[in-house]
């Protein structure tokens, strides 16, 4: 709304200006070069001269052509019919069936199929005003104008024909082979064949839709920069910003603040404040306050790292998508942190690499990569890979600890129930009566095991070849003794809520 203001108020400067002038150049007096007839009839009014048959008047340096017309030589002004011509320069020539000119003013006011032709477009309208002395024609009752392959039509129009800039207001609509532009306020330079908006506009081609409400946009080269709620779709990836630079083909943009990438087909939206999207290269990347959000109604999951990822097929797809560093996400039932997340999307997978670390209600597990596995949009297993280690808090200075080299986690409506070891499996964990008394402390070895969880509390083990162990007193074990080797407790990283994932 306020470039549009600035718009019609520069419309209304010029017009001052323009006026201004009008009354401060001398006046020249329109001259009759040719004419088959010419009569004076009173009934016609006392100063007027009816010309009839291949009239051409010259005012200043403008050849006038038409069938007849009404001169009044005393008032300067002359009325013209059929076939009216009038031949502005070497390269600008307007037609119409009639007209009344002024040559005070030099203004021309044309009537009934009106055309104004220049080296650059052709202007068709039913009435057509032109300014010879500003050299701007303008028309109020609806327009067409074609340039090249361009052709555009809108109520109110504005040509500025030293310049060849076109403004127009009011249903303004750009066709184009390729696509169609509409808008409410449009300029247009037929030179450089650039359109800049003012106002909602919106361009849709075959695979393209682009809405914006101000900016511009080059269509020879296809090229645009774009501003104000900004909206541009490719068959299913769709893109927000506040700026998008947008080159159709190949099909490259770049987005800045408030960006939003959207893969309708995986259903995930990546957001941040920068993003670069290469349709010929198959890739699109977010940074800047980079979140990744995977929708569910009732359990979303957010991922953010320093820079997001995402790599398409070569039908456009998304196949891939990549987190890196410092990721952290989020779920109500699940939460993590590592160095590098990929997201599989044909199969539905993460795998999380270097220092991983995930949070499933009390538990926390960590190992050297974790893979996490989603079926029907809920996490369906998880796997950790070497150096597995799954600890809970028993209370505020105690330790539940699970440890092997591979562990892999079942889950049901996104919460873990049981959890297989294989390789060096220990445990260390307190056994308590159900009034929460302390009974022990288990201390076991064995090749593989079993772990039954219950609203993702642990509620029993049970050890598969070869296992050992043994249940203390609570007073027998300390120190060292009650923490396995290589023991870590991160808790003070875990994001609590969505918003958490932007802290490291």
């Amino acid at each position: 709304m306020k470039a549009r203001n600035t718009y019609l108020l520069f419309i209304i400067l010029l017009s001052i200006i323009f006026s201004q002038e009008i009354y401060s150049q001398k006046t020249s007096k329109v001259k009759l070069i040719k004419s088959d007839e010419l009569l004076m009839d009173d009934n016609f009014g006392k100063n007027i001269q009816r010309l009839i048959g291949n009239v051409i008047m010259l005012h200043d340096s403008t050849y006038f052509y038409c069938d007849s017309a009404w001169l009044n030589r005393k008032e300067n002004n002359f009325r013209a019919f059929s076939r009216v011509h009038i031949n502005v320069s070497d390269t600008l020539d307007i037609y119409s069936d009639s007209l009344n000119y002024d040559g005070k003013t030099k203004i021309a006011d044309l009537f009934g199929n009106v055309k104004l032709v220049d080296n650059r477009a052709t202007l068709t309208t039913d009435h057509l005003t032109y300014n010879r002395r500003t050299r701007i024609a303008w028309y109020k009752t609806g327009g067409r104008i074609v340039s090249d392959t361009n052709v555009l039509t809108s109520r109110i129009g504005y040509y500025y024909t030293g310049t060849k800039e076109l403004y127009f207001r009011d249903t303004v609509v750009l066709t184009n082979p390729d696509y169609v532009m509409k808008s409410d306020t449009l300029k247009y330079n037929t030179v450089s064949k650039t359109a800049w908006f003012f106002g909602p506009s919106t361009i849709v081609g075959e695979e393209d839709s682009i809405y914006c409400e101000d900016g511009w946009y080059n269509t020879d080269f296809d090229v645009s920069r774009l501003k104000l709620n900004v909206f541009v779709q490719h068959n299913e990836q769709i893109l927000w910003g506040d700026t998008v630079f947008y080159r159709r083909f190949p099909g490259f943009g770049q987005a800045e603040n408030n960006v939003t990438l959207h893969d309708t087909i995986q259903n995930v939206y990546v957001k941040g404040n920068f993003a670069e999207y290469d349709r010929e290269l198959h890739y699109a990347y977010v940074t800047d306050s980079a979140l990744a959000i995977l929708p569910d109604k009732n359990d979303s999951l957010f991922i953010h790292a320093d820079t997001m990822w995402m790599l398409t097929d070569s039908a456009g797809k998304a196949d891939v998508m990549l987190a890196y560093y410092k990721v952290k996400l989020y779920r109500k039932s699940l939460q993590g942190m590592c160095d590098s997340l990929v997201y599989a999307f044909p199969d539905s997978t993460i795998i999380m690499y270097n220092d991983p670390v995930m949070w499933s209600e009390e538990n926390q597990l960590t190992s050297d990569s974790i893979k996490i596995v989603i079926a029907n949009n809920q996490i369906d297993t998880m796997v950790l890979y070497n150096s597995c280690f799954i600890i809970s808090q028993d209370d505020t200075a105690s330790y539940n600890q699970i440890k092997g080299r591979t562990m892999t986690g079942y889950f049901k409506n996104n919460e873990m129930v049981k959890i297989r070891v294989n390789g060096n499996a220990e445990t260390l964990y307190y056994l308590r009566e159900e009034n929460k008394s302390l009974i022990g402390i288990q201390k076991a070895i064995s090749n593989r095991m079993i772990i039954y969880l219950d609203s993702n509390r642990i509620k029993g083990f049970t050890y598969i070849d070869k296992p050992d162990g043994a249940i203390y007193p609570p007073l027998e074990l300390s120190g060292e003794d009650l923490l396995l080797r290589d023991f870590l407790w991160i808790e003070g990283k875990r994001p609590l809520r969505k918003e958490d994932v932007f802290f490291w």
